[in-house]
């Protein structure tokens, strides 16, 4: 994600992160390239103009120029000012209610069917609630069937009446049929449409108006810039609603959306997809995504990711197979599947400092360990267990088996026996210490 916008915020403050002496001039120069790099992010005129002075303002009266390190100073005006610009800082759900209501309205195509069930499962996941699906789209062909398929794949109740055609009375009878049976998060999804049109917003103002949710969020595709933050305006203006979900941030998204929305509506951005597993939805951290933009990563959400897929019994028990040179390809197998949990591997890797810009251009399939886990799949438990006995003829009975070379085992062979090594070594030391340390951040 905005890795277009990153490269050219990047080349824009090469001089001034301590490449040539610094100026008035220079700096002034530099603030037009940022802000073409943002008017190319499909960022607002108005917005990318504002952002700009703001930024040589401040740079100008903190003496940037004189200052020990002029460079580092300047990036963090930047970063400072990017982090304010989308919001300044997280905003969490309005979770009060008995039972809390959450409004789900946006455009068709925006994805806010698959999001609500992202959302339903992250409340199911993180906050331990107990969230019921409404199916109030009675408009598109097989909205109704798609919900239900999302909640079957997180083991969620969907609330459908299909012979109903009226949103409003559905609305009202899930809050009914939830108050009886225990459910105390209600996410309502409602219809979309091609455009912004005068039924649409009768009817979503009318479910507003009869179940009164505690949260209504307005669902954007981050791939439609800013004819997004114009809609997000249209609809904020009739609806007044409590914040915004960026979804598709994943894909070929320029950014504009992101930067721009908070400013144009005045309201937060509480989450975004990053892509199309349940799993892939983040709360929105300004911060964050400041620092990603600017090519410092996003250690904090890596920790975050790692520790949510983190058991330590299971890792109690991984430390006494390592220290009994134990470990074998079903323990790694295991790591692979924690890895994958996180999210997607392109996505991951961005979030490591100064790796968003070695990864520019390097496409990363999400399916990148298959290879390795058909290798591993193709041996027999005793050779799982213990990969010394892997010889000449079981390569090529493995590679067989896998659809890969002899040389691609050899190269796993090597690989999983270095990484063995180097956990072995993580055992005492410094790295016992580091791993205590890492449990101490739960």
């Amino acid at each position: 994600m905005f890795d277009n916008l990153s490269s050219k915020l990047d080349k824009a403050l090469h001089v001034l992160k301590g490449h040539g002496r610094i100026t008035e001039v220079n700096v002034a120069e530099t603030m037009k390239e940022v802000r073409r790099a943002l008017l190319d992010a499909d960022v607002n005129y108005k917005i990318a103009k504002q952002f700009t002075n703001r930024v040589k303002e401040k740079a100008l009266g903190q003496n940037v120029l004189t200052a020990l390190k002029p460079g580092q100073l300047m990036v963090k005006i930047v970063k400072d000012e990017l982090t304010e610009l989308m919001g300044g800082q997280a905003e969490g759900l309005n979770l009060t209610g008995s039972p809390t209501v959450i409004l789900m309205a946006g455009l068709q195509g925006s994805g806010k069917t698959t999001f609500s069930g992202k959302l339903a499962n992250w409340l199911k996941t993180k906050k331990t609630k107990q969230p019921l699906l409404v199916a109030a789209d009675v408009y598109r062909p097989a909205a109704i069937d798609q919900l239900k398929v999302v909640g079957e794949q997180i083991g969620v109740d969907v609330y459908t009446e299909p012979d109903n055609k009226n949103p409003v009375e559905i609305a009202k009878n899930a809050i009914a049929y939830a108050k009886k049976n225990g459910k105390n998060v209600i996410i309502i999804d409602t219809a979309g449409r091609l455009a912004v049109d005068e039924d649409m917003m009768n009817e979503i103002a009318a479910i507003h108006q009869a179940v009164k949710p505690q949260e209504t969020l307005f669902v954007v595709d981050a791939m439609t810039g800013q004819d997004a933050v114009n809609t997000a305006k249209a609809f904020n203006d009739r609806l007044d609603f409590e914040g915004v979900i960026l979804t598709k941030l994943d894909g070929d998204a320029r950014g504009g959306a992101a930067l721009s929305i908070k400013s144009v509506v005045n309201k937060p951005i509480k989450f975004i997809g990053t892509g199309e597993k349940m799993t892939d939805i983040d709360v929105f951290h300004p911060d964050r995504m400041a620092d990603r933009i600017l090519g410092m990563g996003d250690v904090i959400s890596l920790v975050e990711r790692a520790q949510e897929q983190f058991d330590e019994e299971e890792a109690r028990k991984l430390q006494k197979k390592i220290a009994k040179n134990q470990f074998g390809f079903d323990d790694f197998l295991k790591q692979i599947q924690q890895i994958k949990k996180m999210g997607n591997i392109k996505d991951l890797m961005g979030m490591i400092p100064g790796m968003g810009k070695a990864m520019k251009g390097i496409d990363i399939d999400d399916d990148a360990f298959k290879g390795i886990e058909a290798i591993i799949y193709s041996m027999t438990p005793a050779e799982r267990r213990n990969p010394a006995i892997i010889n000449s003829s079981r390569k090529k009975r493995i590679a067989k088996g896998s659809g890969s070379s002899v040389t691609e085992v050899n190269q796993l062979l090597k690989q999983f026996n270095q990484m063995a090594k180097m956990m072995k070594m993580m055992q005492g030391g410094k790295g016992k210490a580091m791993m205590n340390m890492f449990k101490g951040m739960r």
